[in-house]
């Protein structure tokens, strides 16, 4: 499922979009498929747009049981070609923050741009929840991205075609992402299988 809605105002300009998708594999295999993401050489060459990860830092609060992660990463910027000549870099550095509750069974993301923010700001929030229907056989993902062309930037005159690029770009990822979860996914059930 995947919802649109943009606000254009007189000093901002905001592209957004949410979409679910139900992994019919159990939270835990979901999560952890999750960290497997951008370790393996086959998700790389799917997920090209990736071109490094660095965990910052990582903390279990003791008194709740939740992980907390923080991750860098560099990707190449998404976006049409005039903008990288615009920015003069193709490539952006984002932040990734990741809240772990084993408890009731959460894993939420949010990850933001930390380079090209004079020009655009990008978020993006991801969660894996179990679906209410069956919540010990599937997962349902929850995303949210928003983007933000700066009004005062040199992209402002062109800020919707600029955010409808980006936004296309993040919705191709995104559907890139959902494959190599699933075959991580996939991959996990058999490994267990076997054992």
């Amino acid at each position: 499922m995947y919802c649109f809605f943009f606000c254009c105002c007189r000093f901002l300009m905001v592209k957004a979009y949410r979409q679910e998708h139900v992994y019919k594999h159990p939270w835990e295999r979901v999560s952890a498929a999750s960290w497997r993401k951008f370790a393996d050489p086959e998700n790389k060459r799917i997920l090209s747009h990736i071109l490094e990860v660095d965990t910052l830092n990582r903390k279990l609060d003791t008194d709740t049981g939740k992980l907390h992660t923080t991750r860098a990463l560099t990707i190449h910027a998404p976006g049409p070609w005039f903008l990288h000549r615009i920015v003069g870099q193709d490539i952006c550095h984002c932040v990734e923050s990741t809240v772990v509750d084993g408890k009731s069974r959460s894993m939420q993301l949010i990850t933001k741009n930390i380079s090209l923010q004079k020009f655009v700001e990008v978020e993006e929030r991801i969660s894996y929840d179990p679906h209410p229907e069956n919540p010990s056989a599937w997962t349902v993902c929850s995303q949210e991205t928003s983007i933000r062309i700066k009004p005062l930037s040199a992209l402002a005159s062109m800020a919707e075609k600029v955010e409808q690029k980006c936004a296309e770009k993040f919705m191709q990822n995104s559907a890139k992402g959902r494959e190599v979860m699933e075959r991580i996914c996939r991959y996990m059930e058999a490994e267990s299988a076997r054992v």
